[in-house]
């Protein structure tokens, strides 16, 4: 296959990644290109501003948990009806696995998709001194093709014009854009990073969009334009479509919304008809489903609509009693205990689940690894899987009878060598979050909701 590709890679964590590729992205599809987002890394969040701005689902590449045949196959099969792709990276350029090598970094991603990077520097605390940064990047990995620069917080004409004398001889790449300091340019923020845009409406989705078009002003996209690579990349692989057998209850809103859009697709090529229904505001589990997922998010910002809703917590409790299987990631584990109590040094436990005989502690510290782990059964079976933990919690109380469903490799967990548990042999709740990009885990969740509508 053939597309048009981009990377926009930050020197650091905090640099406006986002903001710029939003930019950018909103910058092309005004000029009507059909533009696919895509995220490095695994990160639920900046996805979802990348959907809002493109209309088409951001996909996130992930060498840890995708492999690198992964990411070559979600690139293409993403991307094949698109005009170009725009790639968000992660943290720095160079910052994966560890400080040995570039594995699971953006830089990494880059060269897998032969793809020329936009490098976004913050300005803000030197001037030609960015050069000097600039150019060691430069040189860090010279297979890496860093093909443009952009400025960002840049305090005005004088500061960018010391900035471009002090690259005049010494850097080669052009810059390609400049921004300033705009205190209206700055999204919502929470603990785990920006608010999810699924909680965004009306005038606050309107600042979303007026922020990715001043940016869009900012920068040169003729120039953009001409730098993307054209090279030859592999077509995805090709995957059996089964027919739908089973339907899986899926929890999605506001607290419940950090989805990899690839396991909907892996679950539905599986055999799974997904119906999504909201554990706020509905009163039960839709009728007629034979399996329930309930992914991350934030359920201890809306605890209190959470814990008033028990009607809701019935219907699952009864179906988890009834044998149909279940699997939680995260928010889906904290709801499903007995209370979630912290946030914000709130010392009211509020009630959720108390399907695991455990409680959520919101900590304030944050917990943020790649993982590695043997599931010990359930619905997965007995597999080694890799994924990734990122929450500000801790689970306390544990009842000593509770069956633990991973035993951890790499990664924390709930213990700091166990995570998650296993609930009636036929459901499992842990803290990590799990990439379908390995196709038996859709596969054995849609072969146990099958077993189960068959009773």
């Amino acid at each position: 296959m053939h597309i048009s590709r981009i990377v926009i890679a930050g020197v650091t964590s905090g640099v406006g990644k986002t903001t710029v590729a939003m930019g950018v992205m909103y910058g092309l599809s005004q000029r009507g290109l059909r533009v696919q987002p895509f995220k490095v890394g695994p990160d639920f969040i900046d996805p979802s501003y990348h959907t809002l701005i493109t209309n088409r689902n951001s996909r996130n590449l992930d060498v840890w948990m995708m492999g690198r045949q992964g990411v070559l196959d979600c690139f293409a099969s993403a991307s094949k009806d698109a005009d170009i792709a725009v790639v968000e990276g992660v943290m720095g350029l160079f910052d994966g696995m560890s400080g040995k090598s570039n594995f699971a970094s953006t830089a990494h991603v880059a060269k897998i998709l032969d793809a020329p990077i936009v490098l976004v520097v913050d300005a803000s605390k030197g001037a030609r001194s960015i050069a000097a940064i600039i150019l060691g990047f430069l040189h860090f990995d010279r297979k890496l093709r860093i093909a443009a620069v952009i400025l960002n917080h840049v305090a005005g004409q004088r500061h960018a014009n010391y900035i471009t004398e002090a690259l005049v001889g010494k850097v080669k790449v052009p810059v390609i854009g400049v921004l300033t300091r705009n205190s209206k340019i700055k999204m919502e923020e929470r603990h785990l990073g920006l608010v999810p845009a699924l909680e965004m409406s009306g005038t606050r989705n309107q600042v979303i969009t007026r922020t990715a078009r001043q940016v869009a002003e900012c920068i040169d996209l003729d120039k953009l334009m001409s730098l993307c690579s054209m090279t030859s990349l592999p077509d995805a692989r090709d995957y059996p479509k089964l027919p739908a057998r089973a339907n899986i209850a899926v929890a999605l809103d506001e607290s419940f919304n950090f989805y990899y859009i690839d396991n909907f697709i892996a679950l539905r090529s599986s055999g799974a008809r997904l119906v999504f229904f909201s554990p706020i505001k509905e009163q039960k589990l839709p009728d007629g489903v034979h399996g329930l997922m309930i992914g991350g998010g934030f359920p201890e910002v809306l605890a209190d609509r959470l814990e008033k809703n028990r009607s809701m917590v019935r219907s699952i409790r009864k179906a988890v009693d009834e044998g149909m299987p279940l699997y939680a990631e995260c928010g889906g584990l904290m709801y499903l205990t007995r209370s979630i109590s912290g946030y914000k040094g709130e010392k009211k436990a509020r009630k959720m689940a108390s399907i695991i005989e455990a409680d959520t502690l919101m900590t304030g510290r944050l917990t943020l690894n790649y993982t590695a782990a043997k599931c010990n059964g359930s619905i997965f079976g007995n597999m080694h899987l890799r994924g990734h933990e990122f929450h500000y919690s801790s689970i306390e109380n544990i009842a000593g009878d509770l069956r633990f469903a991973y035993s951890m490799r790499k990664g924390r967990g709930v213990t700091g060598n166990q995570d998650g548990f296993v609930i009636n042999d036929n459901g499992l709740a842990a803290y990590m979050h799990l990439h379908f990009a390995n196709r038996k885990l859709p596969e054995r969740m849609v072969l146990s909701c099958v077993r189960f509508s068959r009773r």
